[in-house]
């Protein structure tokens, strides 16, 4: 899952599901300043290096790149800092004793506006691929890129 459909995408983490396998999915607000709620209006966002990771019983996305809002002069924005992403409680509860139990990572999948014209993220509980993970899945999804012209072809 990307974005839910029939919402406006602004930045999307393409390397996730190639680096992680993606076990769970959830929607996560998250708190941002004016001047950055209008960069990512213009698309300037960035989320291929970010993850989440818990700090003082909340849930921070961090390593995220919202590019400053030229018009904003002196009240803009720090481009990459940590964000408070907004869950239930139970959700967050649930969330940091995944992250010390299980060995695993919060890695934001894409960043968009709902059909309101809130800001959401989707953020995926993931546990990391080793390089051999990595190569059986390039080799199955090139198998069925094979077969699916095979089929074409004698269609």
């Amino acid at each position: 899952m990307t974005a839910p459909p029939g919402r406006r995408v602004v930045a999307v983490n393409r390397k996730a599901r190639h680096n992680y396998f993606i076990e769970e999915t959830l929607e996560a607000g998250i708190m941002l300043t004016g001047s950055e709620v209008k960069a990512l209006r213009e698309g300037r966002a960035n989320i291929g290096e970010a993850y989440a990771r818990e700090r003082g019983g909340e849930i921070y996305l961090v390593n995220a790149h919202i590019s400053e809002y030229r018009a904003a002069n002196r009240f803009g924005h720090e481009p990459t800092r940590p964000r408070k992403l907004l869950l239930h409680r139970r959700e967050i509860a649930r969330l940091i004793g995944a992250l010390q139990r299980e060995g695993v990572t919060l890695v934001p999948l894409s960043l968009y506006f709902n059909e309101r014209g809130i800001a959401k993220l989707a953020l995926g509980i993931a546990k990391g691929k080793r390089k051999y993970d990595k190569r059986a899945a390039i080799k199955a999804r090139d198998w069925d890129r094979q077969k699916q012209r095979l089929m074409r072809d004698k269609g």
